[in-house]
């Protein structure tokens, strides 16, 4: 009887592929896109007032500001000068405490008076304006 090396057993090649290894960098990878693809989302579409969010509620007591693409402003329906616009803000923020404060703005409206109105409102001490968009148009392709 000869004694053959490594226990008596023939090593033949496997014929086998081990899918271990590849699930577990799949699974990797899967985890890590999982985590980034929200962060892949937040930019704000160009096109504005056109996004995809919850719908503003219809009937509420909280203060809008509009400003028209005539580059008029509104407390909810009151015409307002941008230079009293602080003022105003100030008193309706005080009178009507923990209110939230929304901002409507046309799209067409100069960014840079978006921004005028949006400093007015802190100046006056709104704490958050929430931006008011219309819901996204669905686009039959």
């Amino acid at each position: 009887m000869a004694m053959q090396l490594g226990g008596g057993r023939d090593h033949a090649p496997m014929s086998e592929i081990n899918v271990t290894p590849l699930v577990d960098v799949m699974l990797v990878l899967l985890i890590i896109f999982m985590l980034t693809a929200p962060h892949l989302e937040q930019g704000v579409k160009v096109d504005l007032p056109e996004v995809t969010v919850t719908p503003f509620p219809a009937q509420t007591d909280e203060m809008v500001i509009t400003v028209t693409g005539g580059q008029e402003v509104f407390m909810d329906s009151t015409k307002v000068p941008l230079e009293k616009l602080e003022a105003t803000l100030r008193q309706a923020v005080t009178a009507r405490p923990g209110k939230d404060v929304y901002m409507k703005a046309d799209k067409d409206v100069p960014y840079g008076f978006v921004v005028q109105v949006m400093a007015a409102a802190r100046k006056a001490g709104v704490p958050g304006l929430g931006m008011v968009t219309e819901p996204e148009k669905i686009k039959s392709p």
